[in-house]
């Protein structure tokens, strides 16, 4: 099966992080209004099941972290506030309304069949493994299995898929558990960066460094899949490498955050672990900022 896609991706954290300090420079520069572009294209609005294929080996509590995450975002009148379904809300102000996220089919794919380094091409053909073309389809890969351009120059992906012939394109993310190979650039603020600014890590809310820091790649690609979902949505840039709703906000976790420090979070007083937002199940996460369009600033929970 032949496919057309595009890609948008979640750079790693710490080579942004480094990108973003100047030793040289000694002055303040004026910042400039953060405006997110509007291209007149398809958003994903409405009820959108989100399926995922678990490529490698995942604990049922790894699973289950994440399957709280995304059952979070839908509102819950039980759940604390800031919560997950708080920062999500967010993008109920790009066009179009809400996008209520809901998890559908799993698969667990434990057997390695296409190997522990996985092409573009590998994930294609993973993400076509669902038949729901109105659904977000998620790959997430273990922590030994290593994905081309993985940890090197990002973290995750999203894109689209569209088998020849076929009129409609299905959305698709990527996401790897970096704990093994690059924590340090795909798990800030969770680990000590390997580039930058050598401020002590947070604590993960969760326990699981690897599984914490998919969380934050995996909110940034779900921001980006709805609000820009076939590369003529909403972003910053040029196509071929857009800032979107979450991504143009990179290392932004609470008031007062400079390059290589999150910003002030809340801290469990009993764990000492960082977070921002609470969740399903008693969960706390920790969540990048969103680019608000009302105030074209990237907002946070705290």
């Amino acid at each position: 099966m032949v496919f057309n896609y595009h890609l948008a991706t979640v750079l790693c954290w710490g080579l942004l992080v480094l990108g973003a300090v100047n030793p040289t420079v000694g002055v303040l520069v004026e910042q400039q209004p953060l405006v997110l572009k509007y291209h007149n294209g398809e958003l994903l609005k409405g009820r959108i099941t989100v399926n995922l294929l678990w490529y490698g080996s995942f604990t049922p509590i790894q699973r289950s972290i994440i399957v709280d995450f995304i059952n979070s975002l839908s509102s819950s009148p039980v759940v604390p506030v800031p919560s997950v379904a708080t920062w999500w809300k967010t993008t109920e102000k790009y066009k179009g309304g809400s996008s209520a996220l809901v998890v559908g089919k799993q698969i667990l794919h434990e057997s390695y069949s296409l190997g522990k380094y996985l092409k573009g091409t590998h994930l294609l053909s993973l993400a076509s493994s669902f038949n729901d073309l109105s659904a977000i389809n998620v790959i997430l890969t273990a922590k030994d299995v290593g994905v081309d351009g993985f940890c090197r120059s990002r973290c995750g992906t999203h894109g689209s898929t569209r088998p020849v012939n076929a009129k409609a394109r299905t959305a698709y993310i990527w996401v790897g558990n970096s704990e093994a190979q690059c924590p340090g650039q795909c798990a800030w603020p969770f680990h000590q960066p390997i580039y930058g600014p050598q401020t002590p890590p947070l604590v993960a809310p969760n326990g699981d460094v690897g599984v914490d820091g998919m969380i934050i790649n995996l909110a940034t690609l779900l921001a980006g899949t709805v609000t820009n979902p076939f590369n003529n949505g909403y972003f910053q840039g040029p196509a071929t490498a857009p800032l979107e709703a979450v991504s143009a906000c990179t290392g932004v976790f609470g008031s007062g955050s400079y390059p290589g420090y999150p910003g002030q979070v809340l801290v469990d007083k009993a764990t000492g672990a960082s977070y921002n937002a609470h969740g399903a199940n008693g969960r706390k996460y920790l969540l990048p900022a969103m680019w608000d369009p009302e105030t074209s600033a990237c907002r946070t929970l705290v």
